[in-house]
């Protein structure tokens, strides 16, 4: 069976179906999550509701309920208690993590990362991982908003509580990853030997600009923290010629394919066309892969099938799917 490591893991279990509005309505730090971070600085706004917009019609056709009831929904309820009630119906009911951690045995899953995409707080992913460390690796999410408090916290869950890495998404906190207020936190990820991985994609939430996680702000981040290993989330899509001319350019700057269906990179005019061509060849050591599956609506299997489809060599691969993400982890 083939390898997998699974930069981006959703987590089925009740907890994280329950989660709502993570960063823009929850705190984000420790275990206590006394600090707000960037909803306290007045970065929530009603722009995150376009992505039941584009996202929920499709789901609500997906599980057959009929748009003159999703419509109804939409107005009643709460845009991210709609999306997990959609997400639910999708993956099939709720499973605890021992069931989820066997579910990933099955399909070649050896380690999935938990923390990157939204879950209910640090301490809850920190809870996982200790649950079973065999399988989850954690990370952080911290809020450049927090200044040293959220510094201190970043060292106390890596020292104390064992997460291996750090997750922040520019859109979220409505400044790009370049922004003087995300250093403290690089600095601090060097010095504890630890990746970062800063979301690079287009924004569909409507209420702050569209290219806040622009690539050529990672082109910034890479020259000023030479040593920082930086792991760009959702392959720069609609961006990826730039995305992959980083990654060439960049020797700790690494992409990964979260949120987006495999079986399309090799659709001619998707976009994706240089990640293909070049993650064969000369940035081939530079890519690895997130499942996103309950984003996605498919089941693991499906989109780890969908990468071996890909006109790639066996080798290449191989690398995506397991040996890149090991070497960044520190798995092998």
């Amino acid at each position: 069976m083939v390898r997998v490591i699974d930069i981006e893991c959703d987590l089925p279990t009740p907890e994280a179906y329950e989660f709502r509005a993570a960063h823009d309505q929850k705190p984000v730090l420790g275990s206590g999550d006394t600090f707000r971070g960037a909803a306290a600085h007045g970065t929530a706004g009603h722009g995150m509701v376009n992505y039941l917009n584009i996202f929920g019609p499709g789901y609500a056709a997906e599980v057959g309920m009929p748009r003159e009831e999703f419509e109804e929904r939409r107005r009643t309820m709460e845009p991210e208690a709609l999306f997990a009630e959609l997400r639910r119906r999708l993956a099939g009911k709720a499973m605890s993590l021992d069931d989820f951690a066997k579910l990933l045995d099955r399909a070649g899953v050896e380690k999935a990362v938990v923390g990157t995409a939204q879950q209910p707080s640090n301490a809850y992913v920190v809870e996982v991982v200790r649950a079973h460390p065999e399988k989850f690796i954690g990370f952080a999410r911290i809020s450049p908003w927090d200044g040293m408090a959220g510094v201190r916290e970043l060292e106390r869950l890596v020292r104390e509580c064992g997460l291996r890495g750090l997750a922040m998404a520019a859109f979220r906190e409505r400044i790009p990853a370049n922004d003087r207020r995300y250093y403290p936190l690089y600095a601090k990820c060097v010095e504890l030997g630890i990746p970062v991985r800063l979301y690079a994609s287009m924004s569909y939430a409507t209420d702050r600009p569209y290219d806040l996680g622009h690539p050529r702000a990672l082109d910034d981040v890479a020259c000023d923290f030479p040593e920082l290993t930086i792991i760009a989330g959702l392959g720069g899509w609609p961006w990826v010629p730039e995305m992959v001319a980083l990654a060439r350019r960049h020797p700790n700057l690494y992409v990964d394919t979260a949120a987006h269906r495999p079986r399309h990179f090799a659709t001619p005019g998707s976009g994706w066309e240089m990640l293909l061509q070049f993650g064969n060849t000369l940035i081939q050591d530079k890519v690895m892969v997130g499942c996103s599956w309950l984003t996605l609506s498919q089941p693991y299997e499906t989109l780890i099938n969908e990468v071996l489809s890909l006109p790639l060599k066996d080798s290449v691969k191989e690398k995506w799917l397991y040996r890149n993400a090991a070497r960044v982890l520190g798995i092998d």
